[in-house]
């Protein structure tokens, strides 16, 4: 089945702070299976968990790999406080995994790294233009306008204000 792309261009519909979260795990010694399955495994557990409970605040992710050593997941969400939430909560699939990776690295589990990194970017502070695509990204969280419904520039997309004259 061909999906249908839309003609024009479009951008993201996000109102608001946008929320990016990047996740990811290297393995640094492909045959210590033992150390970097588990961690391997668990992210699609969690992104399961957290797509079947729709006030996770989870919008949207994408799976993806660097290198055949390095994996990551893109993840778009609704606020910080969500995604706190989430990563604080007893009873969700994160805390066991997270305690468990910290038990093996404290024994010596060099071989395999995590990483991540949080973005929280102000209302109209991004900007995002797909042609010929289906929804990807900030757009596949968020949903998609035609491009000129949210400027014709880059600058325009994002809000571009020249700085105020300081007055004294």
């Amino acid at each position: 089945m061909t999906s249908v792309l839309p003609a024009e261009p479009t951008t993201a519909d996000a109102r608001g702070e946008v929320v990016v979260f990047l996740i990811g795990m290297r393995i640094n010694r492909m045959w210590a299976v033992r150390r970097w399955l588990p961690v391997f495994l668990a992210m699609p557990r969690m992104l399961r968990e957290l797509s079947a409970d729709k006030d996770s605040g989870l919008l949207s992710h994408v799976l993806l790999t660097a290198s055949p050593r390095t994996y990551y997941v893109v993840q778009y969400w609704e606020s910080t406080q969500k995604l706190f939430a989430y990563a604080a909560d007893q009873d969700s699939l994160h805390r066991p995994a997270w305690a468990a990776f910290n038990r093996r690295a404290r024994k010596g589990g060099s071989q395999v790294g995590i990483w991540h990194e949080t973005y929280a970017v102000p209302a109209g502070s991004y900007e995002a233009v797909y042609l010929s695509m289906p929804p990807f990204g900030l757009a596949a969280a968020h949903g998609v306008v035609p491009l000129a419904a949210r400027g014709r520039t880059a600058a325009d997309r994002l809000a571009y204000r020249a700085p105020a004259a300081d007055t004294v």
